[in-house]
């Protein structure tokens, strides 16, 4: 049976332990991809190694790092004059935040990665980020946009019953 009540919150230095847990974890999953890849590719099979290989090396360390520095600047914690904790950062555990997209562009890019030393055609799995970026977009931004009622006739109710108010303030004083 689920807990009845509020959620309970996590305290300052909860969510500094635990992003600083988060970030260990996906740094280690960047540099194990990475080094799997660098070792399969560019050590063992380098004489088949072609200039694409190098290019998705190049495109998953860019990934990895503008990724990882986005979380590492979001959980980046203050700290008070009297060196206490001042701030933990943004939860990178929250759900439906920032940081969980952000975790999973660097476990799709690390699992195309490893993947990709049996084929370089894995790396069309990729195209899944923008193809969910754009799901995204549409289901939370332009879908509504596009979709909000703005009829003049849903307006005229409205004003009648605001030009109604007015008439009932008027009458009181």
């Amino acid at each position: 049976m689920a807990p009845k009540g509020k959620a309970g919150t996590k305290g300052k230095k909860q969510i500094f332990e635990e992003n600083r847990e988060t970030l260990r974890f996906y740094l280690r999953i960047i540099l194990g991809a990475s080094a799997l890849y660098a070792v399969v590719n560019l050590v063992i099979f380098y004489p088949a190694a072609s200039a694409w290989t190098w290019l998705a090396f190049v495109f998953s360390s860019v990934v990895y790092g503008t990724s990882y520095r986005s979380m590492n600047s979001m959980a980046k914690p203050s700290f008070a004059e009297d060196g206490s904790l001042a701030d933990g950062g943004i939860d990178l555990n929250m759900e439906q935040g920032m940081a969980e997209h952000l975790k999973d562009v660097i476990l799709l890019t690390a699992i195309v990665q490893v993947l990709s030393c049996f084929s370089l055609y894995v790396w069309y799995f990729w195209l899944l980020a923008p193809g969910r970026a754009l799901y995204l977009l549409w289901v939370n931004i332009l879908g509504p946009w596009f979709t909000a009622d703005s009829s003049p006739a849903s307006q005229e109710p409205n004003e009648k019953k605001q030009r109604r108010q007015e008439r009932r303030q008027v009458k009181r004083f």
